[in-house]
């Protein structure tokens, strides 16, 4: 059973709520404008996917979402509530495990590391270490240490390390990318079942199109740099989604080969030809790709 707690917004309501951010980077003598207007929001319970050119400021994003970069211009909300730091109900997963796992700790203190910044006892310290391990298969691991496991294991323990904190909102910044092909589809199979068992809402930040299409409820494709959003497109396939047979469907393959056009036409900057890809429409007034994009 699931320790997480309940998430406090109704699925469909906003989660996260980025409104007009831009960052631009000085220093030497040099003004580089990295993000220039991003408005959107990614809803209570959701699984939503960025893509974008190479380079067009998508870690930028993140580390300003999630309160590790301060934006030059915008905001970010989480419920409601400006980010102006890292903030209690987010959790982050970086795309180098080996960096963000400390070699010296056994997988279980590096689980419950984070725990200590809250006032918990030690016995629930661990009780969500035991839980959140369980959950992406590593229930054995505790008392081995990181460098003893594969890559795909170190970054269930990554992942596992940010379950325990019993987030609201989980950032993921590209995170299978150093793994090998056949441990990502497992990832990938991973983080879809966390999601519906948690309900906790995703933001998985992704170069692999084909990955954001089978992963996401939506793909939010970015603009080249300056960044600004070029479209939000619903991913219109059924919620069962399995390696074998979802990646070989007909709607699969017109909605990749759609968010493909997309970011080839945002590197040379021209606009795509209409579709019947479902572009993802707002809920409320202020949201969405009609808002400030």
């Amino acid at each position: 059973m699931s320790l997480v707690n309940p998430v406090n917004l109704a699925k469909g309501q906003p989660m996260l709520d980025v409104r007009g951010l831009r960052k631009v980077y000085e220093g030497s003598g040099r003004r580089v404008e990295a993000v220039r207007d991003l408005t959107f929001t990614v809803d209570a319970g959701e699984l939503a996917c960025l893509v974008g050119p190479s380079g067009c400021g998508k870690t930028t994003l993140l580390k300003c979402m999630g309160g590790l970069l301060a934006p030059s211009g915008g905001e970010v909300l989480l419920e409601g509530s400006r980010v102006t730091g890292p903030p209690p109900g987010m959790a982050f997963v970086f795309q180098e495990y080996g960096r963000s796992l400390f070699p010296w700790m056994r997988v279980g203190q590096n689980v419950e590391l984070p725990l200590k910044q809250k006032d918990l006892d030690k016995g629930r310290r661990r009780e969500l270490v035991r839980d959140a391990l369980a959950s992406v298969g590593l229930a054995d691991a505790v008392g081995a240490y990181p460098w003893q496991l594969s890559g795909g294991m170190q970054q269930r323990v990554a992942i596992a390390r940010a379950l325990a904190y019993e987030p609201r909102v989980l950032l993921m910044d590209e995170p299978f990318a150093a793994v090998d092909a056949q441990t990502r589809a497992e990832l990938e199979d991973l983080v879809r079942r966390l999601w519906r068992e948690r309900g906790i809402t995703i933001l998985f930040v992704t170069h692999d199109i084909d990955e954001a299409v089978y992963l996401g409820e939506r793909v939010i494709v970015l603009s080249a740099s300056p960044t600004v959003v070029q479209e939000q497109l619903k991913i219109d396939l059924p919620d069962e989604r399995d390696q074998l047979h979802t990646r070989v469907a007909p709607r699969f393959a017109e909605l990749r080969t759609h968010v493909y056009e997309q970011i080839q036409a945002a590197k040379r900057g021209t606009p795509v030809a209409k579709s019947d890809a479902p572009t993802w429409r707002p809920t409320a007034p202020g949201h969405g790709p009609g808002a400030g994009s």
